[in-house]
């Protein structure tokens, strides 16, 4: 049984990064992509990890092998500081070198083939400044979404929509967001979210097609008018929203852009 110890930089101080990733009939989609922000984060929170990407492929496929995994499949990689030699803060009692550990299970997404879509919460918890905790890390430490994710389902809410420190809309605790307004497909700037590797595809994908797409910022109030709303993520792909703080999206079923991207998404995963 695989263990990690108490005295883990992640376990004490949340001191790690992370990756998720999705595997789709034996291919880990946007491995690539994925791997450059994951080292790009270790680099900057100056996390010494001595695996190349390469190496780690390795290591998920020995994993997928060993468990019979195929397709449907959501992989987290966790990558700490490493164990302490005392319980402190600094990262100088972290002397035995970094600790990464594979979680990987068999999950099949189901909110993108909801008719129903997702509720969305607008929550008081925002997102923070890059000078606090840059939110394009994906850091161990969580709590900031945790609680917002908490505040959200007090509410009612699947997902929590939260507002970066200028009161403009931003993401969700979980996934990026995104609305249509007029033909148009509108996100937040990326300077409070994470630079999610779906987000980018979709963003690439709207370019292509010729569907204008812009990083802007815009107020809570421009979502409610929306003639369409939808979240982005590794796991899940697009999945549209229903409603936002009980203001109705569309009309119960994915909306015309929404299903257009998602068609070019979902090929754009098969290819890879």
């Amino acid at each position: 049984m695989a263990s990690v110890s108490v005295f883990d930089s992640g376990f004490l101080l949340g001191d790690g990064i992370w990756e998720g990733l999705r595997l789709y009939k034996k291919k880990w989609v946007f491995f690539d992509e994925h791997m450059e922000r994951l080292y790009d984060a270790l680099k900057a929170v100056e996390i010494d990890f001595s695996l190349t990407p390469s190496e780690l492929l390795e290591e998920l496929e020995k994993t997928r092998v060993a468990n019979s995994m195929e397709t449907n499949t959501y992989a987290r990689l966790m990558i700490t500081r490493g164990k302490k030699s005392k319980a402190f803060q600094h990262p100088a009692f972290s002397i035995y070198g970094s600790t990464y550990v594979i979680i990987m299970e068999h999950s099949k997404p189901v909110l993108g083939q909801s008719a129903k879509g997702v509720k969305l919460v607008t929550v008081p918890q925002t997102r923070g400044s890059p000078m606090v905790q840059d939110p394009k890390y994906n850091s161990h430490s969580k709590l900031n979404c945790v609680i917002a994710c908490l505040q959200s389902s007090k509410m009612g809410g699947d997902e929590a929509l939260m507002l970066d420190p200028n009161g403009f809309v931003s993401t969700t605790n979980s996934c990026n967001f995104f609305i249509v307004k007029k033909k148009e497909v509108w996100t937040s700037t990326g300077d409070y979210c994470m630079n999610g590797v779906t987000r980018s595809k979709v963003i690439k994908i709207c370019e292509d097609l010729g569907v204008p797409i812009f990083e802007k910022n815009f107020s809570l109030m421009e979502t409610y008018s929306a003639g369409e709303a939808f979240l982005t993520g590794t796991f899940g792909g697009i999945t549209q929203v229903s409603s936002i703080d009980g203001h109705k999206i569309g009309d119960n079923k994915e909306g015309f852009m929404v299903g257009k991207l998602r068609k070019h998404y979902e090929a754009l995963v098969g290819k890879k």
